[in-house]
């Protein structure tokens, strides 16, 4: 009997933590790897939630700004398990409000992170999905705040149902390198470094959502991206309404959608509900 397995990206605390903890209490019927870029911190976390009777936890390390170590990580689910069952990609950054990092530096390193770590992860792990697989990608509800602030030709180009991962990715760069002239308002851009990557996250699931409908069609995964809400954590702060706990309810919910499932797929979603883009 194949052993199934999920994976938790950026897990050792906040809401990936709370994900990791929501998939042990829903009965996941199989490993469950909480990953982190720090052995220290993710033993821990583990350990911890061990001590809370969730036995079926499992440590490994990635850190998604390194292509290396997804493809390292790939490689230990293909000997272990054969393939993979779930996918979290919850890892991510902000900085706070007061950085005072410039503008240009703060995209390039937010883009780093939320949008090319997220995509080098999907490129490793992706092609390894099993059947009625489930990949969820934790974007924002600011990716829609920051879309409504796009110019109106940003806007037509994200919202392009045929748009590819190509012509994504060189929207990303493009943002980044007006965000270091100083010029992305003229050209277009909102003034948000996390909202503008956090549109790549939600766009490029629509685009991945799209080509498993193309290329697996009878395999009946499911992909989606979708907001946690504004929850209490060291990124966003002790002010926000939301728990970690509650943060983690919609996520863990399209994680654990049930065989035979058709939709949501390829959707932005928040509250458990799908939001339009």
């Amino acid at each position: 009997m194949v052993k199934k397995v999920a994976v938790v990206t950026g897990a050792n605390k906040g809401i990936g933590f709370a994900i990791v903890k929501g998939l042990c209490k829903a009965g996941y019927g199989g490993d469950v790897l909480l990953t982190a870029r720090n052995d220290k911190l993710g033993a821990e976390a583990v350990e911890l939630l061990k001590s809370e009777g969730f036995q079926n936890v499992v440590y490994h390390r990635l850190d998604i700004c390194d292509q290396n170590s997804s493809l390292e990580l790939k490689k230990f689910l293909q000997q272990k398990y054969g393939g993979l069952d779930v996918l979290i990609n919850n890892a991510g950054i902000a900085f706070k409000n007061n950085a005072t990092e410039p503008f240009g530096e703060q995209a390039e390193v937010t883009m780093h992170t939320n949008f090319w770590g997220t995509l080098w992860a999907c490129r490793a792990l992706l092609p390894i999905l099993r059947p009625n697989a489930r990949v969820v990608n934790v974007s924002s509800f600011v990716s829609k705040r920051s879309l409504d602030k796009c110019s109106p030709e940003l806007q037509a180009k994200f919202r392009n149902p045929d748009i590819t991962e190509d012509e994504l990715c060189l929207l990303m760069k493009g943002f980044v390198t007006a965000a270091q002239k100083g010029d992305h308002e003229a050209q277009g851009w909102p003034n948000s470094a996390y909202g503008t990557t956090k549109i790549g996250v939600t766009v490029l699931s629509r685009i991945q959502a799209r080509v498993l409908k193309e290329t697996r069609a009878s395999d009946g995964i499911l992909l989606n991206a979708c907001c946690p809400g504004w929850v209490r954590t060291d990124m966003a702060g002790s002010n926000a309404p939301k728990s970690p706990e509650e943060g983690a309810e919609t996520p863990v919910y399209l994680a654990l959608l049930p065989e035979g499932a058709k939709e949501p797929h390829g959707q932005l979603v928040w509250d458990k509900t799908v939001q339009e883009w």
